[in-house]
Formats: C-alpha cells, structure tokens, sequence
C-alpha cells in the first residue's frame, strides 16, 4: 500500500504523462528550429509505435480469450457484441452528420479558388490504390485470417479478434478440461502486460521523434493556409467529445473531464504519436482497473478501434465538403446525402492502416466523380496533423462505448469507479465482477489527488 511518504518521494517529473508532454514539446521546438534536424529523428517514432504494434495482438488475444473463457453465459457474447455494434454505428453517424453540419455553416473552403487543374494527382495516386484494395468486400474477406498466425504475423485486429473469440468459445464450453489453458493464457497476459509497462517507458522518446519529425517535415506554416478547416475540425471534435460522449458517458455514470484526466497518460501518447494504437494495450488495462469487466474490455476496446472510428468519420465529411468548397463545386443535398452514406461504410474499410483517416476519405470521393480526387492534394501536407486530431477523438469515444456497455451489462463496478475517479489508490483487481473493489484512501484522506496507478504501472 502506497503511504503519504512514498507519495511524497514520488517527484512530478517521474509522472509518465509529464515526460509525455514534454517529449512533445521538445519535438516541436526541435522540428521548428531546426527542421533537417527533426526529420531525420522521424524513427524514434517508428520504432516505438513498432514496438508497441508487436505485442497488441497478445493483448487482445489474451484479454479476449480470458475474458469469454470466464463467462458462464456465452450468450452474452453475441449480446454484448450486438449492442456493442449498434451502439457504435450510433455515434459513428453523429460524428458524420457533425462533420457536415459545421462545413456547411462554418465553410472553411471559401475563398480558396483552387483550380483542379492545377493541383498534383499523383501526389494521392498512393492513397487511391489503398483505397481501392480496400472495399467492402475485401473488408469481409480480411475478418478470416488466411492462417491463425497470419492474423498475428500482420497485426490486423479484426482478424485477432475474430480468432479470438473462438478461442474463448471454446475455452468456456470445454470448462474444467480447458483449465490448463485459461490460467496459461491468463499467466501470459499478466506477463504481456509486464513487457508493455517497460515499453511505455520509451513513449516520450517516441513522442518526441514522433512531433520533431512532423514539424520538420511539413512545417507549422503548412497550417496557416488551412488554419480554417483545421480549427474547423478542432472545435467540432471538442464540441462532439464534451457535449455528446460527455452527455452518453454521464448517462453511464461517469464525468468525461475525469474520465479523460485518468487517461491523460494515453491521450498524450497518442497526441504525440498522432496514432490511437500506440494506446490500445494500455487503454485496455486501465479500462478494466477502473472498474470495467475483462469481458467487456475485451471485446468492446478492439472491435471499437476497427467500428468506433468517431473522429475518422467527423473528419471526413467535414473534410470531403472542404475540399468541394475549395475548387468552387456545388454539392446538392442529394450529393452531400451520398458522400454521407458512402462515408458510413468507407470510415471502415479503411481501420488498421497508417493514414487510414486519409485513405477511407480518399475511398468515398472516388465514388462522387463530381469531386476530383486531385483536390485530395490540398489538404494532404497537413493530414499528420489531423490525424493526431482524429485519433484524439477516436480513444476518447472507445474509452467512453467501454464505460457504457459495461454499465448496461450490469458490470461496472461503480464503487471502484467512483474512488479511482476520485485519485484514491486502489488494488488490482481481485475478479471481473462488480463489488471486488479493495480501496487505500488514507493516503488521499487529504483531498490530494495522489498517484493514480493501473498494475502494472504505465
């Protein structure tokens, strides 16, 4: 148990989101002033995102299986996961239509006069092939790995979540005969999350690769032409993080401002990574330590990331509108109505691909000809920056769908919740069910907000 005097040696620069934010600060400062400079420290980034991308599969298998192993009722899975997706095509919707509604009445377009003509198309010839090989059906055919370690071997989730679902079926249907295999997961997990704990210690080094190697590459000034569109999308994803998940997540029970407070450590890191993956194992372990069944964790964390994009889909219609507003282009409601059901499949199809935000955006304009695919070139020198935009949005709406599935499920445990939220010091859990909360306050008695630490520490 942690007393006031270990709280007290515990120095503010020893706090990993304070070494986060200071990495991304450095970065930009770097990149700014010495831009050759930063661009060549662009691996630093790389490499920690690699190094956290190599064990994700691990996480979710080993969370999912131990998860619907340890279920008693296996319809819960297919329910859990029904009101998982609907919930999730709910709130995707609302982003889009936010999207569309702040282009239409803020129109960061105007003025920009853009001849198409004059604009390089093969500067997104890239992205168009990406886009392309990524359709609907392609999508379907990819949720079935070719091979069990094909899934692992290329790090897709949705195919990792689809193995392991099966897995847990199985682990739960054979019961006692599997048992051997449940604690073998579990054991793995726990160590897993051991390795992740000592990964997390290199984010703010990839963070300040990550930053020094955007601003060096394309510069602050590449934001001042569309200083609109990109403040445009600032305010709409803050409006749509505090009023709209904040109004879900209070409905669950939960502030979204402390909410997001508990996961500044991986909001920071997937700011300066401007990628939500970096996050996910430790998304999942702090969702479950605050008081979120491993169940639900497992199966809501990595089906969201692939289902759940809401940033991605704010982005795209307010950026496909920008673009029509750019070049001069009238868009009648029935063309807007089309790039706004188009963007409802491609937010998809595109998830798990670096700039897949881009991509998927590239993906619904190659289907209204009206709107050249040349014009993707306007705003492709500052997507980096977007896309840490996007994914800022994207954990905060899965950090919120994990919260109210649980609550609806019935396995949130409120109580451990509430203290956690509160900056008390609590143990690891005992079990996934609600009511295994064991809380030290004394330390906290003070009104302090102390040391806030998911086991393994991050």
């Amino acid at each position: 148990m942690e007393t006031k005097a270990d709280a007290t040696r515990r120095r503010w620069y020893t706090e990993l989101y304070v070494q986060v934010l200071f990495g991304i600060v450095a970065g930009v400062v770097v990149g700014w002033l010495a831009p050759h400079t930063g661009t060549s420290l662009g691996p630093l980034g790389d490499v920690f995102l690699k190094m956290i991308k190599m064990v994700i599969g691990l996480v979710i298998f080993c969370t999912v299986v131990a998860g619907i192993g340890g279920m008693s009722d296996l319809k819960k899975v297919g329910r859990v996961g029904a009101k998982a997706l609907l919930y999730f095509e709910v709130l995707s919707t609302l982003a889009l239509l936010m999207g569309a509604v702040a282009a239409n009445i803020v129109r960061p377009g105007d003025g920009f006069n853009v001849d198409p003509a004059s604009l390089d198309a093969a500067a997104v010839a890239t992205y168009v092939g990406h886009a392309q090989a990524n359709n609907a059906v392609s999508f379907l055919l990819g949720i079935v790995p070719t091979t069990v370690f094909d899934a692992f071997a290329k790090g897709e989730i949705l195919p990792i979540v689809f193995i392991s679902v099966l897995f847990g079926y199985v682990v739960s249907r054979l019961g006692e005969r599997a048992k051997p295999v449940a604690v073998l997961v579990e054991s793995t997990g726990q160590m897993v999350f051991g390795v992740i704990s000592v990964l997390m210690r290199f984010a703010p080094i990839g963070a300040f690769g990550a930053m020094a190697y955007t601003i060096g590459r394309f510069g602050i000034g590449a934001l001042r032409p569309l200083l609109g569109l990109v403040a445009t999308f600032a305010v709409t994803g803050t409006i749509f993080v505090c009023i709209v998940l904040g109004a879900v997540s209070q409905w669950a029970g939960v502030n979204i401002f402390k909410l997001m407070r508990f996961l500044k450590e991986e909001l920071l890191v997937t700011l300066g990574a401007a990628s939500s993956d970096v996050a996910l194992p430790s998304l999942m372990q702090k969702l479950e330590h605050l008081g979120c069944s491993k169940s639900v964790v497992g199966l809501v964390v990595p089906t969201g990331y692939v289902f759940n994009a809401d940033g991605t889909s704010l982005y795209m219609t307010l950026a496909a509108l920008f673009v029509a507003q750019a070049m001069n282009i009238h868009l009648t409601v029935l063309q807007q109505v089309a790039i706004f059901a188009v963007s409802m499949a491609t937010s998809k199809g595109a998830s798990g691909i670096s700039g897949a935000g881009f991509i998927a955006l590239v993906g619904t304009l190659s289907v209204i000809p009206s709107i050249p695919l040349s014009g993707m070139a306007l705003i492709l020198g500052i997507d980096r920056f977007m896309s840490a935009g996007r994914a800022i949005v994207n954990i905060t709406g899965n950090a919120v769908a994990t919260v109210v599935m649980s609550s609806i499920e019935g396995e949130l445990d409120r109580d451990r919740m509430r203290l956690v939220l509160s900056g008390a010091h609590v143990e690891e859990l005992a079990s996934g069910s609600p009511g295994a909360v064991r809380a030290q306050v004394g330390a906290h008695a003070g009104g302090g907000h102390g040391s806030l630490q998911a086991t393994p520490q991050i």
